[in-house]
């Protein structure tokens, strides 16, 4: 099934960038941080988490207590994002082989588009804080539902015009495990759950292997 692999999608939080300090090593807990909203994000958290269905809400009231801040006041703080050892030195292995790179994460899409940008992959999709003059609205655009990236994968792909046994995904949570079980290469870079583990095909904690396990199975 691996066979032909033609793309790689990456997970963010976790995955591409590894903040310190926050849960789940998340561009949104570092975005809380950096707003001086750490207390207040902790506490939206705990009341969301374990319901999947509460996912919409959870983003609309961070989104709401961004209201009025400067991004000049947070950038700095999230960018340039901390990026695992070994993640240049993979993205530039994986473009030598003309395979298509990009981004789908429910993470914050500022940090999302700095990392396209700057690794030179090809696309990002990630859920959006709108900004005017040069401050949070206070809104929210969700691109990527923490529980659905699956269908996002899959409207990304047929964009390529590729299927899912065409892509290999690398996810570290268990939001990721339907992709993971999807596509035709599923990679758990650092899993922070069992299932991960369990339903990838390959396991690294070294973000350098994970070319070389592409090349296995292209």
């Amino acid at each position: 099934m691996a066979k032909g692999i033609r793309a790689v999608f990456f997970d963010l939080d976790g995955t591409l960038v590894r903040y310190q300090g926050v849960d789940f090593e998340s561009s949104w807990g570092a975005l809380g941080v950096a707003a001086g909203l750490k207390e207040e994000w902790d506490a939206l958290l705990a009341k969301y988490l374990g319901r999947p269905e509460g996912y919409p809400d959870w983003v609309s009231e961070n989104a709401s207590l961004l209201r009025g801040v400067p991004l000049s006041r947070v950038a700095p703080k999230l960018l340039p994002p901390p990026y695992p050892p070994g993640v240049r030195e993979a993205i530039r292995a994986l473009k030598e082989k003309g395979l298509i790179l990009g981004i789908v994460s429910s993470g914050v899409g500022l940090v999302a588009q700095w990392v396209k940008e700057d690794l030179g992959l090809d696309f990002f999709v990630a859920n959006e804080l709108l900004v005017e003059e040069g401050r949070f609205t206070g809104q929210a655009v969700i691109k990527v539902d923490l529980w659905n990236k699956l269908e996002v994968t899959a409207g990304q792909a047929a964009r390529y015009g590729l299927d899912l046994g065409q892509l290999a995904f690398v996810g570290d949570h268990i939001n990721d495990v339907p992709v993971l079980e999807a596509v035709g290469l599923g990679i758990a870079y650092a899993p922070k759950h069992r299932a991960v583990r369990e339903k990838a095909r390959f396991v690294t904690e070294d973000f350098r292997e994970i070319p070389g396990l592409i090349e296995r199975a292209i």
